[in-house]
């Protein structure tokens, strides 16, 4: 997930002719970094605020365990399903405004050619220059199409598999997600349990967004300590949250 950073001899390795045109033979590999981190950051931020809200609300144990489990799978399959109709509608749109380019092409050809000047005149091309710029490009379509997407509509040519997109997202919510309800689940199926889950939990639910944090700092690059205590605070606001609502509706628990 990104270039090698081992030093200039290594740099100069990998800018060799042919380093360069094998890797631009192989294309942009795909991250799905975003998707990991999001998956992650979210399953242990609504299964923590889960398990705040019920023990603000001073419940039984065990609805900890049930709401927290119910919410980790139910909502865990629903961000990934989500994760996936969204990546392929983008997909979808791309593929929509190729085939209007190519339309355009066929119907109006000088004018998406004058599009392709002025893009590249924008650049800082000009006369006989700027026009072998313009010939080069049109005269193949398949180039001229997606100098069009990039150039005119801003778009990537590449993008992650929506299936793939999915299936990362659903693990780590999974992984990540377990966390804050397992002291509680221990409380349960071992004899004499353990004492201060809720405390056990916090402490294994802040050390899980310090962990995202420095895996998103160590692959992205910036400070690690930032990044990680940056994840710990977004996610503590929300269990505050979730515990001062619980706590404030805990009447309304009690009159059930």
């Amino acid at each position: 997930m990104g270039r090698s950073r081992s030093g200039p001899d290594n740099l100069r390795d990998m800018h060799t002719p042919d380093r360069v045109k094998q890797r631009l033979e192989n294309g942009t590999p795909q991250s799905y970094l975003k998707d990991m981190v999001y998956g992650g950051i979210d399953g242990t931020i609504t299964t923590f605020a889960v398990v705040s809200g019920v023990v603000g609300a001073e419940l039984a144990p065990g609805i900890v365990v049930i709401l927290g489990l119910a919410n980790l799978f139910a909502d865990g399959f629903s961000m990934a399903v989500s994760n996936f109709l969204g990546t392929k509608a983008e997909q979808q749109f791309l593929h929509m405004i190729r085939k209007e380019e190519e339309n355009e092409i066929d119907l109006i050809p000088e004018g998406e050619r004058e599009e392709i000047r002025q893009i590249y005149a924008a650049k800082g091309f000009e006369g006989e220059l700027l026009e072998q710029v313009v010939d080069v490009i049109t005269s193949n379509e398949q180039v001229w199409v997606d100098t069009m997407l990039l150039e005119e509509h801003g778009l990537l040519l590449d993008g992650p598999e929506p299936k793939k997109a999915a299936w990362w997202t659903f693990v780590a919510f999974i992984v990540a997600g377990i966390i804050p309800v397992a002291p509680f689940i221990v409380n349960l199926l071992v004899d004499g349990g353990i004492s201060s889950p809720f405390l056990w939990s916090s402490i294994a639910t802040a050390a899980t967004f310090f962990a995202i944090g420095i895996y998103k700092a160590r692959v992205v690059g910036g400070s690690t300590l930032k990044a990680g205590l940056e994840t710990v605070a977004v996610g503590g606001m929300a269990a505050v949250l979730a515990y001062g609502i619980g706590w404030l509706l805990r009447g309304i628990a009690d009159g059930i």
